[in-house]
């Protein structure tokens, strides 16, 4: 894949914000919004930028892709940065994601436990590789069968780059409208990804305690 950059989607959704502090903001991500910048200098639209219009101190401690909506936590602040960059190093954040994949998928609830790696010659996909993939844990849960596709609640234990993407092909069932994974009939189901990140839940660097977000999807 070329490494020149091209122009993406640009969302003019309104970031909702969730929850507000002197410490942190929760935001809903809108579907087809960049989280950072793009190269291309038509691309600088995002998330962030946005949010620092209104909240100049705001910074990027993860990201959801292009394509995905739903739940972020935005720190206001360096320490409150650090705090929650190590949570989700030592893998301390707790993260759901709603996904409608195709097919009817058997097992009610399951895990897939595979090594992701990038695919140097297809970037940015990533590929399954045991030789020099890095751990990528999954689990999942089976919410509604609807014939020809299957609701699920996704809890990624690791955070690797289009992990829930990658596992559920692998699973045998893509995430409909997954323009860099599924087939043809999954990726014609559906004009969106259907996958959306529902919750998220970590310990507020200011306070010390547990604090949730909840973030329903839209289809």
């Amino acid at each position: 894949m070329s490494d020149q950059p091209y122009l993406v989607p640009h969302s003019q959704e309104e970031i909702a914000i969730l929850y507000e502090d002197e410490d942190l903001l929760l935001i809903r991500k809108p579907h087809l919004l960049l989280s950072i910048p793009g190269r291309h200098p038509l691309n600088k639209d995002c998330l962030i930028t946005r949010l620092q219009q209104r909240y100049p101190s705001a910074s990027m401690v993860h990201r959801l892709d292009l394509d995905t909506s739903g739940i972020m936590v935005i720190p206001l602040n360096k320490p409150t940065h650090s705090h929650i960059s190590r949570q989700f190093q030592e893998r301390k954040v707790e993260k759901s994601y709603y996904a409608i994949v195709y097919g009817e998928v058997e097992a009610d609830h399951g895990e897939i436990d595979l090594p992701i790696a990038t695919d140097w010659n297809n970037r940015p996909k990533q590929i399954i590789c045991h030789e020099r993939g890095k751990q990528a844990l999954t689990r999942y849960e089976v919410l509604q069968r609807s014939g020809d596709r299957s609701r699920l609640l996704l809890k990624p234990v690791t955070g690797r780059s289009h992990q829930l993407r990658i596992h559920m092909r692998e699973l045998g069932h893509p995430i409909l409208g997954c323009d860099m994974y599924a087939h043809p009939e999954a990726l014609a189901m559906s004009e969106r990804l259907m996958l959306h990140a529902a919750t998220l839940a970590f310990t507020h660097p200011g306070t010390g305690r547990w604090i949730s977000g909840e973030c329903a999807p839209d289809f």
